[in-house]
């Protein structure tokens, strides 16, 4: 059965974006931004909310950018036609590999599940990641910890009150500081 992850960069006091939105501070250096392609690499399908959604349309049509490094251009290359499903409120239509979920967060990991493949049901967005959290899907957390304190703005983890014991199944310290935990849930 393929695990639920929820990987993002966040800083030492767990936020992934600041209080004015932005997510400049947890630019990768290229060791960083390389990792995070071979994680990708291994996830077969991509959960977003709305906000990351539109966030990751950046990347859409970049392949044809003739000015791209190997690097992004080989993220682009394996971003843009990875599936994804979207989970909105207000949406009417996605763009490139995407669709618009058409049930609860629950049912379509019940279903993505249930699918054959290796890869990872990857998940993105605070709002999303929280939701999972609560109905305990999260099957891992990954977690990319940049060296800056913002004091405030989105936080990685969900404010719910609830304990989750936790296994580190892997730990790794880049040049620039970064610090990748990823810890897999206690059941």
């Amino acid at each position: 059965m393929r695990s639920v992850t929820y990987s993002m960069g966040v800083s030492l006091d767990g936020f992934i974006v600041d209080p004015e939105g932005d997510i400049d501070w947890g630019d990768p250096d290229e060791e960083v931004f390389r990792f995070a392609i071979e994680e990708t690499r291994g996830v077969d399908v991509h959960l977003l909310g709305r906000r990351l959604y539109e966030t990751m349309l950046y990347w859409e049509g970049m392949e044809e950018d003739p000015t791209l490094d190997a690097p992004t251009r080989e993220w682009v290359e394996l971003w843009n036609p990875l599936p994804k499903v979207v989970f909105s409120r207000t949406l009417t239509e996605v763009k490139g590999h995407a669709r618009l979920a058409t049930g609860s967060l629950a049912e379509e990991i019940e279903r993505l599940r249930a699918e054959p493949g290796q890869g990872q049901i990857a998940l993105g967005g605070a709002a999303l990641a929280a939701e999972a959290a609560a109905a305990d899907l999260i099957d891992e957390y990954r977690v990319r910890i940049s060296p800056v304190l913002l004091g405030g703005g989105i936080p990685f983890f969900a404010r719910d009150e609830r304990r989750v014991n936790l296994e580190l199944v892997e730990s790794r310290t880049f040049t620039s500081e970064v610090v990748y935990l990823r810890y897999r849930v206690v059941r």
